[in-house]
């Protein structure tokens, strides 16, 4: 059987990105890490986790309370989310108008 895609014939290029991807390049800066993210994301798997061990387990009240705790670690986490990006993209704002000559 032969494959007709053009990437079974070799040679072709990954196709380039968006246009208007170019537009938000901070013109050599390097994009600014949240490190309350991936925690916030860690604490929430863990949580989920053992809200499931106990379900299988059959201690359901503890169930509900982690589960419950699952859902206030995940709103914290969307929440930092959200703020990091308000909070860094007034700062990106302030770097443009600042270098704009």
């Amino acid at each position: 059987m032969e494959k007709s895609s053009g990437a079974a014939a070799g040679g072709s290029a990954p196709p380039s990105p968006p246009f208007h991807m170019e537009d938000f390049q901070l013109e050599g800066k390097k994009p600014v890490k949240n490190p309350f993210v991936p925690i916030g994301a860690l604490v929430t798997a863990g949580v989920l986790t053992a809200g499931l061990i106990s379900f299988r387990y059959g201690n359901s009240q503890l169930g509900q309370k982690l589960m419950r705790a699952r859902v206030v670690a995940q709103g914290a986490t969307v929440a930092l989310m959200i703020g990091s990006a308000y909070y860094y993209g007034d700062q990106i704002k302030l770097f443009k108008k600042e270098s704009s000559p």
